[in-house]
């Protein structure tokens, strides 16, 4: 009988140790995967365009070619007419304790247009590629191709509240290439220095002139500056002299933030200024949204855009003055049917010269249109 209890005994101290060493294992082996995780996310979006009142169509001469075209706002994506495309965004990341990447890969028109300042070696395709070390718990080096810090508004549809984007956004930086450090100060404040390429030469820096850039972040309030040559400066000519093109940094200050002024009502804040030598623009937006249900949020962008006295990247007028300003105003709803959002939105666009046609090819000043989008995230 001692025998038996004994081999019992020790069959069951067996199984015990087993079975901890099997939850040691498992447990280790799951810090380890929280330790090193891969992630796999994107969107899908298209979306149907027409303008109110206004030209929808092209029209050829008897040649075929094209007199006129349907007016679009002087803003980035979602202007094509009719049922279009925007773009799918497929990124895929590798977080480790320490160091980790992303690879972040666009297809389709709004893609492509967002990356236009990458064609060598990209095929226009790469919106973000970077990795980035952990230095400290305050401390994190990041390097590659990664999209702008400055401004309300991103690349992705997903990232926005508004379908169509702003006129700020759209003539502002989309992206980078180069290194950053980001400096967690305290819980509140946070610190972005950064070396790079420059404005949107993300694959090679053509030019061999550098762009700085900064950000202090507090209570989720960002003031950003970029300073920095876009273009040649000293260089040598073909007889291997030095020749100076005279080139002027371009500088440009944003602030980028808002406030939850209650549990249904978000307020958010865009003002930024960009100047090269007196060419450049100015600008505010606010962004008020008001949440109505668990899975419909209404929301309204206000924007004002000025350029400067000797003009602006927008508008181009003959014989007009070069400051040219603008007023738009973006009525968007957002309704969340799972992982799809359907998005109708009104927009008018006031600007103060005739920069639009009509339907019966007329200049005027102001533009209404509607679009009706559809953005699914994964």
């Amino acid at each position: 009988m001692k025998t038996i209890i004994n081999t019992k005994f020790v069959k069951n101290t067996f199984t015990l140790a087993l079975m901890l060493l099997v939850t040691a294992f498992s447990v280790a082996q799951e810090e380890e995967e929280e330790k090193k995780k891969f992630s796999f996310s994107g969107s899908v979006d298209a979306y149907y365009r027409t303008n109110l009142g206004g030209l929808n169509k092209f029209i050829p001469d008897e040649n075929g070619d094209v007199i006129a075209s349907p007016s679009v706002p002087g803003t980035s994506f979602a202007n094509r007419p009719g049922f279009a495309l925007g773009m799918a965004n497929l990124i895929a990341g590798y977080e480790g304790e320490k160091v980790g990447f992303v690879a972040d890969l666009v297809f389709g028109p709004r893609g492509e247009e967002a990356v236009f300042g990458s064609p060598i070696g990209s095929s226009n395709i790469v919106n973000q590629l970077y990795v980035y070390w952990n230095v400290s718990e305050k401390v994190t080096l990041t390097m590659g191709n990664f999209n702008t810090f400055l401004g309300y508004e991103v690349i992705s549809p997903t990232g926005n509240f508004n379908y169509s984007t702003s006129y700020m956004f759209s003539w502002g930086p989309f992206s980078h290439a180069g290194i950053k450090a980001d400096f967690a100060l305290s819980e509140d404040v946070s610190l972005m220095l950064a070396v790079m390429n420059a404005t949107d030469f993300t694959d090679v820096n053509v030019f061999g002139n550098y762009t700085l850039g900064a950000q202090l972040g507090y209570s989720g309030q960002y003031l950003n500056v970029l300073y920095g040559p876009q273009g040649f400066g000293e260089q040598l000519n073909t007889t291997g002299s030095i020749v100076d093109t005279d080139i002027e940094s371009t500088f440009q200050i944003d602030y980028t933030g808002g406030f939850d002024l209650s549990e249904s009502f978000y307020l958010g804040i865009n003002a930024t200024y960009q100047d090269t030598d007196g060419f450049g623009f100015y600008g505010a937006a606010l962004y008020p949204q008001i949440k109505t249900s668990d899975t419909f949020t209404i929301g309204l962008r206000g924007e004002y855009f000025q350029q400067l006295d000797e003009g602006g990247p927008v508008y181009f007028v003959a014989g007009a003055d070069p400051d040219i300003s603008v007023f738009a105003a973006t009525l968007t709803g957002s309704l969340e049917v799972g992982d799809l959002t359907i998005k109708p939105e009104l927009r008018f666009d006031s600007v103060s010269e005739d920069v639009f046609q009509n339907s019966d090819l007329e200049a005027e000043g102001s533009l209404a249109s509607f679009i009706l989008a559809a953005v699914y995230s994964f």
